[in-house]
């Protein structure tokens, strides 16, 4: 949705999906570049702009992008039309600027499609009980596109992206990434939160409580693209990895000779909590002297707002110090042949022993062993553990 000639090909592909009698509802981000632009001109206006009239601000990227499509497909004979959030009745909880959508109503979209028209929502934005425009956060438009999957009880919900499908890594650090025919709800969730960009984890979430098919496809070209969906009877053969995520945009901070006893985690962790922090990886050491260190990471740009939390708590804790370092990143193996497979974690960490890679935090799952490294070796351990876990070979992949 870049251009007007993007706006076009899309019509002409909505018109194809129209014509062989399917029913379309499509949700839609707005164009190109233009969230950022209105971010900017908030932000030139003011250092702090109020939540509320940045959702109204922003909101308004996808409702010029609603109206062109829907006179795209005028054009070309497809009756269409066009809504925003509100109209549809998207509502949410009233937090702005990141919005949980509660409920939708169908009714509308299903009168109008009942008369042929091509539904076309504005994504990432919703109505709260007051009638207060709220967007849902950068992204939102593939959890509206799941809702609304969801709440039509839609046979597929198809998301197009600049990519054409959901890979076993980043092609743009593996050169020989491979393309994922399938993957289940629960790996997915696991890719996207531990740094994979091709999806939103709240759409991801959505999609595997109601049980949405996600088929991932790219905007650009034609092909099957990547199918998300339950996981596969025992009869279907799964890799014990089915893919590596990576996310270079990590923090860790670390409060040093705390006292070793209980509830000083909670706090610590309770005010950090309090500031809307989220912490990902925790790890807890206890020392010879009888005190404790509590290590954690954050998202790189809430370091500083953690460390000015940790710097009150550590006075009242007399702790000995406070370190922080910008300089990590995550590595994650994902697969849900893990849970029948022995050996993913000490296979993983001798490879990175042998290309002398240290890690410094360690956490895992049933389906995922996550390991925290100095950012400069990322590449090197991503390609390293691709190429390990047989991730290069076209047979390592579903079929």
């Amino acid at each position: 949705m870049g251009s007007i000639e993007r706006i076009e090909a899309v019509a002409q592909k909505i018109a194809g999906f129209r014509a062989r009698g399917d029913d379309v509802v499509v949700v839609v981000s707005a164009m190109s570049g233009e969230t950022n632009r209105l971010i900017e001109l908030a932000n030139d206006i003011s250092g702090s702009p109020p939540p509320r009239e940045m959702d109204v601000l922003v909101s308004t990227g996808e409702q010029v992008a609603i109206a062109l499509l829907a006179m795209a497909l005028e054009k070309i004979s497809c009756p269409a039309r066009s809504y925003t959030g509100a109209q549809v009745r998207i509502l949410t909880d009233d937090s702005h600027t990141k919005a949980r959508i509660e409920e939708i109503d169908v009714h509308r979209m299903q009168a109008d499609l009942s008369l042929g028209r091509v539904i076309i929502v504005a994504g990432f934005q919703g109505v709260d009980a007051d009638g207060n425009i709220t967007t849902l956060g950068r992204g939102g438009s593939d959890t509206t596109a799941v809702a609304l999957a969801a709440a039509l009880q839609a046979e597929e919900c198809q998301i197009y992206t600049d990519v054409d499908g959901v890979y076993t890594t980043d092609p743009r650090v593996v050169d020989n990434a491979q393309r994922l025919e399938r993957i289940t709800f629960e790996e997915m969730l696991e890719m996207a939160s531990q740094g994979s960009k091709v999806l939103q984890i709240r759409a991801v979430e959505f999609a595997g409580k109601y049980k949405v098919p996600l088929r991932v496809l790219s905007s650009f070209e034609e092909g099957p693209g990547t199918l998300i969906t339950l996981e596969e009877g025992e009869d279907m053969e799964k890799p014990v990895v089915s893919g590596i995520a990576f996310n270079r945009d990590e923090a860790k901070l670390t409060i040093q000779g705390i006292p070793d006893t209980p509830g000083v985690a909670y706090r610590i962790l309770g005010p950090i909590s309090e500031a809307n922090i989220e912490v990902d990886v925790i790890v807890q050491n206890i020392s010879e002297d009888g005190t404790t260190a509590l290590t954690f990471t954050v998202h790189r740009d809430e370091m500083k707002k953690a460390e000015d939390v940790l710097a009150e708590i550590a006075g009242d804790l007399q702790a000995s110090s406070v370190v922080t370092d910008a300089h990590i990143a995550k590595v994650s193996l994902v697969g849900v042949g893990m849970r029948s497979h022995a050996g993913v974690a000490s296979q993983m960490f001798g490879t990175l022993a042998r290309h002398n890679i240290n890690i410094q935090m360690i956490t895992t799952s049933e389906i995922k062993v996550t390991v925290i490294i100095e950012e400069k070796y990322l590449e090197l351990a991503v390609r390293a553990l691709h190429s390990s876990f047989d991730l290069d070979a076209p047979d390592s992949v579903e079929n």
